[in-house]
């Protein structure tokens, strides 16, 4: 009469949300989004608009996916605490699909360089971003701090 729930394969709160439906679409329209704001607030152009979201991004994401390690949350009692959220991610599986996914956001977005005509710094800057940001994305880099420095505040 009643139906077996099957439990989700990831409990951890603070990566759970990414495995709704239109997470994936939120996120971009969020990128999109922002890019209007910048483009509407500064009257820049739009190859440095789509710069500075790009560099905000990559600030962003550095340190809340690839810096700040553990969770907000009491109740998981500690044991992500050694962490930061893209380890957590899928239980800490590599290259599955979420991950591809966020791998290969800003690497689409070198349309920033493109958009300004590969211009100096702006090429400099959004090269930099993606490379760090996809170093820090492969799978040899799990558990891996650069730098030496401890990350946990």
């Amino acid at each position: 009469m009643y139906v077996q729930a099957v439990p989700p394969t990831d409990l951890n709160r603070n990566t759970e949300w990414f495995t709704y439906p239109g997470v994936w679409t939120t996120y971009i329209l969020i990128l999109f989004f922002s890019w209007l704001t910048v483009l509407s607030i500064f009257g820049c152009s739009s190859g440095m608009a789509w710069t500075i979201v790009h560099l905000a991004h990559f600030l962003v994401t550095y340190h809340f996916f690839h810096w700040k390690k553990g969770t907000p949350f009491a109740d998981d009692q500690g044991i992500y605490n050694g962490l930061t959220w893209w380890e957590q991610i899928d239980s800490g599986k590599q290259l599955t699909r979420n991950r591809k996914f966020l791998t290969v956001v800003p690497v689409v977005y070198l349309i920033a360089s493109h958009t300004t005509d590969y211009e100096h710094p702006m090429l400099f800057f959004n090269t930099l971003a993606v490379f760090v940001l996809v170093v820090a994305k492969f799978p040899n880099m799990h558990k891996v701090r650069i730098f030496g420095i401890n990350a946990d505040h």
